[in-house]
């Protein structure tokens, strides 16, 4: 069992062959031709069904966390390494999903790829990346004339 596994997250949509090594952690395939050959499925951190039909945040990561630490860490350790496999091993595993993060309001961009990488860095101290694009923050209004004071 490797403790030296990178991760790192972003979209299919996104990804590009330099960022690492691209696994597919969705319920479902892409619907669009890839111009890269996916690695492998991470079964294990891929969301049921079930909980694709949530749409409320909370709720959504209240299940999903459930269902990782049902499924362990040492499991998806395991399953992460074996895809990685023969591949570039100082490369990181590029977790991906659909959901295009800078496409959504700040307070709508989460999906599961953010929310396993929180969760493996609670498990295991090592950082996971999102090399997607990010929701743009609003604009701070200008200060009032309080304000500037």
């Amino acid at each position: 069992m490797s403790e030296d596994i990178r991760l790192a997250t972003c979209t299919y949509q996104e990804f590009a062959s330099t960022m690492g090594t691209p696994v597919r952690t969705t319920a479902g395939h892409p619907r669009f031709a890839l111009s890269y050959k996916l690695a492998g499925h991470a079964r294990l951190v891929t969301p049921t069904r079930d909980l694709l039909k949530i749409n409320a945040r909370d709720a959504y990561e209240w299940g999903y966390r459930r269902l990782l630490n049902e499924r362990g860490i040492d499991a998806i350790r395991n399953e992460l390494t074996a895809i990685a496999g023969s591949h570039d091993l100082d490369a990181p595993l590029v977790l991906l999903c659909f959901d295009r993060l800078n496409k959504l309001a700040p307070a709508d961009a989460w999906c599961h790829r953010l929310m396993l990488a929180t969760w493996w860095t609670e498990q295991t101290g090592a950082e996971v990346p999102e090399l997607g694009a990010m929701p743009v923050a609003a604009p701070k209004p200008p200060p009032t004339l309080f304000e500037l004071g």
